[in-house]
């Protein structure tokens, strides 16, 4: 029997002088969840990148349910994306996009 994966979102403000890519992001997210945490608690977080918007430096990142003090952590820890000096907060956390976005 299988057994239901239970999903969290995170809104994602990111503060940096330049424009940053969705690639860059999502690589930030994954590098600093593989330094604290490895790859065996990378494959049980299951991130995600739902979306990102270039303009508003913003976007949403899905990850499992019990992962998610340790994707908050990863998260805390990111100082540079693409070489860059940035900062990543977390604005919401919901269990789904449509009450993600009703939040913000």
């Amino acid at each position: 029997m299988t057994r239901l994966v239970r999903r969290r979102y995170l809104a994602l403000k990111i503060d940096c002088e330049e424009p940053v890519e969705p690639k860059a992001v999502s690589d930030a997210v994954w590098n600093a969840f593989l330094r604290l945490f490895g790859e065996v608690g990378a494959s049980q977080a299951g991130l995600y990148l739902v979306g990102f918007d270039k303009e508003k430096k913003s976007g949403v990142l899905r990850c499992g349910h019990g992962a998610l003090p340790m994707v908050r952590a990863a998260i805390a820890s990111i100082t540079r994306i693409d070489d860059k000096p940035a900062a990543v907060h977390v604005l919401r956390v919901s269990g789904t996009i449509k009450a993600l976005n009703r939040k913000l």
